[in-house]
């Protein structure tokens, strides 16, 4: 399980003519040739031109991941990739290596660049299926924007096409191009088992369509077009798992550091516009048994839950390190005959560049939470726990307060969400990964206070 690549194509901006005129099946050998001489400070140019936070993931880390992750199994069932391929502030990188070129020309490198992605997964696992969602940086007009039926997504059909397993290929063909999703029947050993993917650019309130005009209807059409494919799911007694990049809900980081008084009656931050994703999701617990997600670049829980039941959902650590984490990509155990998501091992990196890089096991699901697998009880039971314990001070908390942030142990939730103090921090986190609504968050974190600083594990 992979996500948050953000691979940078113009780390050495002196080969970005060459990468333009060249198809993606020559960028192996361009990218792997000796740097131009000012690649250094061409890209320390680039970076301060584009106002860019930190350093996303260039050819040398894209490289060490992968070899990592051919290390750690290299005959896996299938690989999955829960978006953003792209680096950030493609768009200001691409207009200020290329000024006179045209609105074509920036969607056909985009393309070009998640191509080469595929590509070197391809070479990585080349006899595994591997299925990529799209995140909101992966565009062929700009950050979180789109048209259905681009010229990107149809490019993007072809490259993730040729991934898949021969029997998903025709539908991966026939439905991406539209709003970049598909249906995929996962291959043998899993029993009817299949994998939905969404480009749920289309569900941020920050979607906006190419011409910066605000496109509701595609929302409603992607809605609708998952709620189809699991009604039959439902009807063929069907196991989903969904994957799409954006987490349905409450955005915690926004919330707690933007201040949000949500006590005092402010709304909290949510993630897309609209609970129409997550109201989905809810009306299906008995068909859907993992939803996977990126975004946030942290290794993440959350549960979903209605009356009806209860689905759990997972997000995958990014693989840059632009946020200050480490390097980290997941290797999971799934039972076949349930498609329940048995146990996981992360995997990190020791350092953030992809140089004399060590990869090694950061934790396991398993015996960090002495629980038998990631199923909808198991997650609920889990992050239940962390909801009840207001101080964050349990073993339990305290592991999830620790992995969260892959990395360095001080830069954890603490202050990576700049907060006065855990005490703070944890009740109104913990409950972002279980409540979806924002009434719901607000009664979970407004319940009580945090209990005191003498309270023990």
């Amino acid at each position: 399980m992979l996500s948050d690549i953000h691979f940078d194509p113009f780390h050495d901006p002196g080969k970005f003519a060459q990468l333009q005129s060249a198809p993606a099946s020559q960028w192996l050998a361009i990218l792997s040739a000796p740097g131009t001489p000012t690649a250094d400070a061409d890209f320390a140019a680039l970076q301060k031109t584009c106002k860019s936070k930190g350093i996303d993931t260039p050819f040398a880390l894209l490289t060490s991941s992968l070899q990592a992750e051919h290390s750690q199994q290299p005959h896996p069932a299938f690989v999955t990739v829960s978006g953003d391929l792209l680096v950030h502030k493609f768009d200001c990188r691409f207009q200020q290596l290329a000024p006179k070129a045209t609105e074509a020309d920036y969607s056909a490198f985009a393309a070009k660049t998640v191509e080469f992605v595929a590509l070197e997964l391809h070479a990585a696992f080349p006899q595994s299926p591997v299925y990529f969602a799209l995140g909101n940086n992966d565009s062929g007009c700009g950050d979180y924007k789109e048209d259905p039926n681009s010229s990107f997504l149809q490019a993007d059909a072809q490259s993730f096409a040729a991934d898949v397993d021969k029997p998903n290929t025709r539908t991966v063909l026939s439905e991406f191009p539209h709003e970049g999703d598909y249906n995929a029947v996962l291959p043998a050993p899993f029993h009817n088992t299949r994998l939905l993917v969404l480009q749920d650019i289309f569900e941020s309130k920050r979607f906006t369509a190419c011409s910066n005009a605000k496109d509701p209807r595609a929302e409603s059409e992607q809605i609708a077009w998952l709620r189809t494919q699991l009604s039959a799911a439902r009807a063929h007694h069907e196991h989903v798992w969904i994957m799409a990049h954006i987490p349905p809900g409450i955005d915690a980081y926004s919330t707690i550091s933007g201040n949000r008084d949500v006590c005092g009656g402010k709304a909290p931050e949510m993630f897309l516009d609209s609970s129409a994703f997550a109201d989905t999701i809810t009306d299906f617990p008995d068909v859907i048994r993992l939803v996977l997600l990126g975004h946030t670049h942290n290794d993440e829980m959350r549960i979903y839950s209605s009356p009806l039941g209860k689905v759990p959902g997972k997000l995958v650590p990014s693989i840059t390190p632009v946020n200050g984490n480490n390097p980290a990509f997941t290797v999971a155990q799934v039972n076949s005959a349930t498609a329940t998501l048995a146990d996981y091992e992360v995997i990190s990196a020791s350092n953030q560049t992809g140089i004399d890089t060590r990869w090694s096991e950061e934790y396991r699901y398993s015996t960090t939470y002495n629980l038998p697998d990631f199923s909808a009880a198991s997650a609920a039971k889990l992050l239940g726990n962390f909801s009840a314990d207001k101080s964050g001070t349990s073993n339990a908390s305290r592991a999830y307060e620790r992995f969260y942030f892959v990395g360095d142990p001080a830069a954890g939730i603490s202050s990576n969400l700049k907060a006065a103090a855990m005490q703070l921090i944890w009740p109104a986190y913990a409950c972002s990964i279980t409540q979806v609504t924002e009434a719901d968050y607000r009664r979970c974190a407004c319940s009580s206070k945090p209990a005191s600083s003498s309270t023990k594990p």
